[in-house]
């Protein structure tokens, strides 16, 4: 585990509030959120948010704004220099990534391909 400073990715005040929220609901101030790639969707990589106590030996963990995000090595190199946002609107609400690295995104930006 290292610690990482949050050029590598950035979180808006708008995700940073909504975790913020979500673990107060939950009641336990220890709980980070996990971003992480699986494969699949329909661009080829999905981002996946999970929140997570454990922090593994080869997780990065970025701070910013007293929240604390959890990331593999291998998940960082695919949304490097990425920003994490929180969106409510009619659709929904959802955690969005914007992505540098993407040369394709699904049209509900849930999916990509590098």
């Amino acid at each position: 585990m290292k610690n990482t400073p949050k050029k590598y990715l950035n979180v808006t005040d708008n995700a940073i509030k909504k975790i913020k929220n979500l673990i107060k609901i939950k009641k336990n101030y220890d709980l980070k959120l996990r971003i992480y790639i699986n494969g699949g969707g329909c661009s080829g990589f999905q981002y996946q948010f999970v929140f997570d106590e454990k922090i593994n030996e080869d997780d990065i963990i970025i701070t910013q704004s007293d929240i604390s995000l959890i990331i593999d090595a291998i998940s960082l190199q695919y949304i490097h220099g990425g920003k994490i946002d929180y969106l409510e609107n009619l659709e929904g609400s959802k955690f969005i990534v914007s992505n540098p690295n993407a040369r394709n995104t699904c049209g509900c930006g849930s999916s990509f391909s590098i």
